[in-house]
């Protein structure tokens, strides 16, 4: 059974408010986890793709029938922190041999019956009950009650992508971005020249302002005035895919983290920057 997940919606910034829980947000796949009533394990992204056959690892999980567990598949390096490149090449490749991890923050379905409608707080309980001992191959997210400032201070000291703030009483909203979830990013920021762009689909390819190495291509985040500007620049020649320009010019982007290849990963407009 698959029930379409709840969504984070953006806060600038942390709080500390006693009525929220705080959870680390964790950099892997969406994941919903379905035992039917026959005891049959169905397996989904956020976006309903079935993928039970890629993981049978997780297959025998010691599950009750009727149950509809939310969380997120991860991967981790040495560190112990999740490694999104090594989930996704797991995800994409079903010759890959790395070890992934199923990490559960909710409960949508238990014995058979909708469990969206109980308080946030009452779900965390039940799904305690659900999965009583962690492994590594299942566990639960771990939360504490309000000090978000303090959490989200500890998670950028260890580089970690970011935190989510829920509300405690909050109901699960399927399929909707609610304001009663709330996810603060650990935003990496640059300064990066912008050397050309994409012909076909958006895509600015950047260049990193100090080095002046391939640092991606940013596709997220760029408003319409900054766009303008830009295809008003001289271009000094183009391929059949892009067209660079005559002079570079540079600007601030938001970043999740550097790739293993050393590239921005997920880069967005911020703003304009000097020149370097």
């Amino acid at each position: 059974m698959f029930i379409s997940p709840m969504l984070l919606r953006k806060s600038e910034e942390p709080f500390d408010d006693s009525r929220y829980l705080t959870e680390l947000k964790l950099d892997g796949i969406r994941f919903i986890y379905s035992v039917g009533e026959d005891g049959k394990v169905r397996m989904y992204t956020r976006h309903k793709n079935e993928v039970t056959t890629r993981f049978p690892e997780l297959k025998a999980l010691s599950l009750p029938p009727g149950t509809v567990l939310d969380g997120e598949l991860i991967a981790t390096d040495n560190e112990g922190k999740p490694d999104f490149e090594a989930v996704m090449s797991r995800f994409m490749s079903r010759k890959s041999v790395t070890p992934v991890s199923y990490v559960v923050f909710d409960v949508l379905q238990y014995e058979g019956k909708l469990t969206i409608q109980l308080p946030l707080l009452v779900r965390k309980e039940l799904l305690a009950e659900i999965v009583p001992t962690d492994t590594p191959l299942l566990s639960k997210v771990q939360f504490i009650e309000g000090n978000g400032s303090a959490y989200y201070d500890a998670v950028k000291e260890q580089a970690l992508e970011g935190i989510v703030l829920k509300r405690k009483d909050s109901r699960y909203e399927i399929g909707k971005r609610s304001a009663n979830w709330l996810k603060v990013v650990n935003y990496q920021f640059a300064d990066v020249l912008v050397t050309g762009w994409r012909k076909a689909e958006f895509g600015w390819s950047l260049k990193f302002a100090d080095s002046g190495e391939y640092a991606g291509a940013m596709e997220l985040g760029v408003p319409a005035e900054a766009k303008r500007r830009v295809y008003s620049l001289t271009v000094a020649y183009e391929t059949k895919d892009f067209a660079y320009l005559e002079q570079p010019f540079a600007v601030r982007v938001k970043y999740r983290n550097l790739t293993k290849a050393g590239l921005l990963r997920l880069p967005s407009f911020v703003s304009w920057a000097d020149p370097h």
